[in-house]
């Protein structure tokens, strides 16, 4: 069941999704509470489940990990045997950033990520093809990225607006 914020938990939520290097009074002081009050609403949140974790976003390319393909992937068989294994090799793969269970003609869809054209066609011939569970592999490869986002939108569930 989703749960319901108020506009300060969502203002502590909006500034923690764009900089979770945030300290507590920092926070505290933009949402106008003191340091206790702040910090007993993000530990409930953590708590709830709401927070789940804090992360540094990498720049890929800067790091050689430009290469970036949206693979949709079709199983041979898709039984419940088979996605439950293809899902347990996923979770093996770092170069697979994204897995998603889709609706239509194919069974998932993945981001990957590695070093070049040369590294995906490796990943692909040995992992998702050499799983002798996929029949079929559509690769997009990601051009440029008009938008990509960490961030919810906590207006949709909220009276808070966040700031553009």
């Amino acid at each position: 069941m989703p749960q319901t914020l108020d506009a300060i938990d969502a203002k502590i939520l909006d500034l923690i999704q764009k900089d979770a290097a945030l300290s507590v009074a920092e926070i505290a002081d933009r949402v106008g509470l003191s340091s206790s009050p702040c910090w007993r609403r993000i530990k409930r949140m953590e708590e709830a489940g709401i927070i789940q974790g804090r992360v540094t976003l990498l720049d890929r390319d800067t790091l050689g990990l430009g290469f970036e393909v949206v693979a949709s992937v079709k199983l041979a068989l898709p039984s419940k045997e088979n996605l439950d294994r293809f899902e347990r090799l996923v979770g093996k793969w770092p170069e697979v950033l994204e897995c998603m269970t889709v609706t239509g003609a194919v069974d998932y869809v993945m981001r990957i990520t590695t070093t070049d054209m040369h590294a995906y066609d490796s990943f692909l011939r040995e992992q998702l093809l050499g799983s002798g569970l996929v029949s079929d592999v559509q690769s997009r490869i990601v051009i440029n990225v008009a938008k990509r986002t960490t961030a919810l939108p906590l207006g949709l569930i909220s009276d808070y607006v966040p700031a553009g």
